[in-house]
């Protein structure tokens, strides 16, 4: 179990970063040879992703149920572009094998969505929790002093009600 940190904290990245969020959603739980390869494909893709660094992803984390969620950084568009077209990893086979086995016929949903975001236009704050998300992902600091609203830590205005 991961140490909770009893204090106010905020995520620390340098430089630009990308949020990727990708998943599954079950349509028919009675349709097991369908969802199953496509539930089994993401844990392969993870595993060689961290024993490989430097193909950029920084951090993930998953939740699972009907649908799940992989929440994603990486250090840049360039590299998960990279990864979801290297014939040599384990993105374009399942893939290949989602498109064939399943294609449009409605056992399983997948779906991604993907943010760029730039240096310094991120925000987050953190209390009471393990390390997590963009903090697990690039590192911590102290919440508190001149970073104690989400206004003040994207380097805004505070706007008083």
């Amino acid at each position: 179990m991961s140490k909770v940190h009893a204090e106010r904290l905020a995520a620390h990245i340098d430089g630009d970063f990308v949020v990727f969020l990708i998943g599954m959603r079950i349509n028919s739980l009675a349709r097991v040879h369908k969802w199953l390869p496509v539930a089994t494909a993401m844990p392969r893709m993870l595993k060689e992703l961290q024993q490989r660094p430097e193909l950029g992803l920084l951090h993930y984390e998953i939740w699972g149920g009907r649908t799940t969620l992989v929440l994603q950084y990486w250090r840049s568009i360039e590299q998960l572009l990279a990864y979801a077209t290297n014939r040599q990893a384990e993105h374009l086979p399942a893939w290949r094998a989602f498109n064939q086995a399943v294609g449009t016929n409605g056992a399983v949903g997948i779906w991604h969505e993907t943010y760029c975001v730039s240096a310094g236009n991120h925000e987050s704050v953190y209390v009471n929790m393990p390390e997590f998300g963009l903090g697990k992902a690039g590192g911590l600091r102290s919440a508190t002093g001149s970073r104690q609203s989400a206004a003040e830590r994207l380097g805004r205005p505070r706007h008083e009600p």
